[in-house]
């Protein structure tokens, strides 16, 4: 079948442990300091970042920290990033830390040369203009966010979770040190893990899916799979917090060439309305519409279940397309993730509520292969609670 696709990204790339001690020579390579360094407050409080400060302390570079943020960011919070980026007369914006930390970087960098406020530019394609170079170290291994083009933040007040979306979000350069994970705690690893997997199935599954995109998709897939077990059960497993990272960059490579689709639209609106963490509401809703999506794409949800693991030998494509959704479940089981939104406290009520929210996130459903209306997503929210 004929493709077509355009495929665009961050500019550099460095995989490999103790590269966060060589910050300096990446922001030299971008013209030099002051540099402003978003970073993660508890990040900063334990000395995570150490190696990368210190490299700009070494190498004469003078900077600031920015870490007065939040879990799940509001806008404000990249508006008091760009206003002192533009204080500093910073000329490279650093983040450190998670998916949300990584998020508030980029967006602090378009802010600082486009002025304006963050709400104004949540959409598709309203920055106009270039930022500050932008480079992340991810802290985690489950977002992505140092590859994509996409900043997401909450605006609790109305219950509101969108992106800055846009080519002018990509980073310049992404550091992704195995190091940096190390003391990631197993339940926010494994959190985190499962948002990348989810990243990885949604992308691989795409109505926007290409040759591309699949490769980097099925290949994360395979790492996630053989190596998050291990990075919960013993942090300091180097070998296993290697695959984890090098399998969430992938999964991000695929999410920003095909886009993700319904469990992400449904994960938006349990962060907004009940401030649950990105990746766990993933990770709870993930089984839940991978079963709703199996019918659409038997094929494609085989080759995911062979990538998670191995099968019987002669195992037909129904046979490995349910196998996938066993091993999801079997997974999060493993991992201590909440199996339905009871324990996550989600209030049944609130169930269409939810379901007309998650109908506005336009993309992802649009993405989704199997079509869905706002009663299926009821249906899938339902099924996604306890019996009564």
């Amino acid at each position: 079948m004929l493709q077509r696709f355009t495929v665009e990204g961050v500019r550099r790339v460095s995989f490999g442990r103790e590269v966060a001690g060589q910050l300096a020579q990446e922001v030299e390579l971008l013209g030099g300091g002051p540099v402003l360094v978003v970073i993660d407050p508890q990040v900063l409080e334990l000395g995570v970042a150490q190696p990368a400060l210190e490299s700009l302390e070494q190498a004469g570079l003078a900077y600031q920290t920015f870490s007065q943020l939040t879990r799940e960011p509001e806008p404000a919070e990249a508006d008091q990033a760009a206003e002192l980026g533009r204080g500093m007369k910073a000329k490279v914006v650093v983040g450190i830390g998670g998916g949300s930390t990584l998020d508030l970087a980029k967006a602090t960098g378009v802010l600082i040369t486009n002025g304006g406020q963050a709400a104004d530019y949540i959409g598709l394609e309203l920055v106009k203009k270039p930022g500050l170079p932008v480079i992340c170290l991810p802290t985690t291994a489950g977002t992505g966010s140092e590859v994509t083009f996409t900043a997401v933040f909450t605006r609790r007040s109305d219950g509101m979770k969108g992106g800055i979306n846009g080519r002018h979000l990509y980073p310049a350069s992404a550091m992704l040190d195995p190091m940096l994970t190390v003391s990631c705690p197993p339940y926010i690893t494994a959190i985190t893990g499962m948002d990348a997997l989810t990243h990885a199935m949604e992308a691989y599954t795409s109505r926007q899916a290409h040759a591309l995109s699949r490769m980097h998709a099925i290949k994360a897939i395979e790492l996630i799979g053989r190596n998050l077990r291990a990075a919960a059960a013993h942090g300091e497993n180097l070998k296993a917090r290697e695959g984890m990272l090098l399998g969430s960059y992938l999964a991000g490579l695929a999410l920003a060439q095909s886009g993700v689709g319904a469990v992400h639209a449904m994960a938006y609106p349990l962060g907004a309305f009940y401030d649950i963490p990105h990746g766990e509401a993933n990770a709870v809703l993930l089984p839940y519409v991978l079963e709703f999506n199996l019918m659409a794409c038997p094929e494609l949800f085989a080759e995911m279940g062979r990538a998670l693991g191995e099968l019987p030998a002669g195992a037909t494509t129904r046979q490995a397309a349910e196998a996938c959704l066993e091993e999801v479940w079997a997974l999060g089981s493993d991992l201590g993730i909440p199996d339905t939104l009871d324990q996550l406290e989600v209030p049944r009520a609130e169930i269409a509520r939810m379901a007309e929210k998650a109908m506005t996130v336009a993309r992802p459903i649009e993405n989704n292969p199997r079509k869905v209306t706002v009663e299926d997503l009821e249906n899938i929210y339902r099924t996604a609670f306890a019996d009564e």
